[in-house]
């Protein structure tokens, strides 16, 4: 793999292994293509393994219903569209780093004149008090198990119980954004039901703990799934022939769902590794999911240019860009653990964080 920047390649610049990516790097095509077609054979028919997977989600789940979208943030907007005119109110409220507002344009907005009401702290994660000062009336709720831009924190159990009630309360639905849904769950250690049984919408990604290669399923009960699929129609997701998209999921949910909690483990080992060392800081300390931040004592730039001279001589990809912070002496940036961090130990995570703020110095 070629690190691209700006859509060009950088010459020499060989990425042999990664702490970015969920992925095994050197997985080829024809390997995914093999392990796919075990789950086909020569009668099954075009649409089968889509309504395979949304009656897996389902059942994993513990929904009355699940439907396929092609991307997550189609399904979240299908969701909360449906939410919004039920109940004739067009204000969600969320995080401040919601990934709906940070990574999506704004696309509720744009797309569906939805409002986001930003509740709480940037940099902290939502508590009741800050959804109860919300005064406007709200479509929904929406939380992110969990919190990426947090460094993968979530709330305490019992905390969102309450929050999760207080919005009902209120007349708002609960909404899950889960897009590490797999991987929230090794720190609630709770059934997957149980978790997805607190919210009236839950949306999952199939393209990162569990190896698809694109693609989200929405779940709920049977009403919510079948309006949000006439929303699905009507954004441009009801493709045919989506079979392949199907494929990589159902592989990934029998053979990489069951390795969450050893992912969250090695995490929490490389986490101790990087901040035993001192030459940088892991949050949260330790990790509640297999993904956490590290916060070097450097400028964005800098790192990232460190970054680039550790891909270019030794192959190794630490993150896929930095974070910069108000501190403008240091920045921070994401590692999420799957197959290809196992193939790195705490000592030389360790080593290679050192040597990257050695050159970031």
């Amino acid at each position: 793999m070629e690190l691209s920047v700006d859509g060009g390649r950088i010459p020499g610049m060989e990425i042999r292994r990664s702490l970015a990516l969920h992925a095994p790097i050197r997985r080829r095509p024809a390997a995914l293509l093999r392990e796919w077609l075990e789950l086909v054979d020569e009668q099954t028919p075009p649409e089968e393994p889509v309504a395979r997977l949304e009656g897996r989600i389902a059942e994993l789940l513990g929904t009355a219903a699940a439907v396929f979208f092609p991307s997550g943030t189609m399904a979240q907007q299908a969701a909360l569209r449906v939410h919004a005119e039920r109940r004739g109110r067009w204000a969600f409220a969320a995080h401040p780093q919601s990934h709906l507002d940070n990574w999506e344009l704004q696309g509720y907005n744009a797309v569906h004149g939805l409002r986001l009401h930003p509740a709480g702290d940037r940099n902290e994660l939502l508590r009741t008090a800050d959804l109860a000062a919300v005064a406007e009336p709200l479509v929904a709720v929406v939380w992110e198990l969990p919190q990426r831009d947090l460094g993968g924190l979530l709330p305490e159990w019992a905390e969102l119980g309450e929050q999760v009630a207080l919005a009902r309360a209120g007349g708002a639905a609960a909404h899950l954004d889960g897009a590490r849904l797999w991987e929230a769950q090794t720190y609630y250690r709770r059934p997957l039901p149980e978790i997805a049984g607190l919210f009236d919408s839950v949306y999952v990604s199939l393209y990162k703990g569990i190896q698809g290669t694109r693609g989200a399923v929405l779940a709920g009960p049977e009403a919510l799934v079948a309006e949000a699929s006439v929303w699905r129609r009507r954004l441009g997701g009801a493709i045919p022939d989506a079979w392949p998209l199907a494929l990589g999921p159902l592989a990934g949910l029998e053979r990489l769902l069951p390795r969450m909690a050893e992912f969250r483990e090695h995490a929490i080992a490389l986490a101790a590794a990087v901040n035993a060392d001192g030459a940088a800081r892991v949050f949260p300390d330790p990790p509640q999911t297999p993904l956490f931040h590290v916060h070097v004592p450097a400028p964005r730039a800098a790192a990232e240019r460190a970054g680039e001279e550790l891909i270019a001589e030794r192959g190794v990809q630490l993150f896929l860009r930095a974070r910069s912070s108000p501190d403008p002496s240091r920045c921070s940036f994401e590692v999420s653990v799957g197959e290809n961090a196992l193939e790195f130990t705490p000592t030389e995570v360790a080593e290679l964080v050192r040597d990257l703020v050695k050159r970031a110095g």
